[in-house]
């Protein structure tokens, strides 16, 4: 199931959006940009599962980024979703 999701970078509360693929409870494969800056820790708002994951990048190819799960936090308040 491919879900969209949103890479919120704490910079500048700068947001990247992005594609859930393979997702289970440790982490998932997101499909960026190719010119997408994705830091190596963000929160990855999930509208479909109402939740904020804390996300650590694992691997990097292309346009794919796996992260690993390091935790969640509520829906963050500036997102517009």
């Amino acid at each position: 199931m491919l879900k969209g999701g949103t890479i919120i970078t704490g910079i500048q509360n700068s947001e990247v959006s992005c594609t859930l693929r393979n997702q289970n409870a440790g982490g998932a494969e997101l499909k960026v940009a190719p010119d997408s800056r994705v830091p190596d820790r963000f929160l990855l708002y999930v509208p479909l599962d109402g939740v904020a994951y804390r996300a650590e990048v694992r691997w990097r190819r292309n346009d794919r980024v796996g992260v690993k799960f390091t935790g969640t936090e509520p829906k963050p308040k500036l997102h517009y979703g």
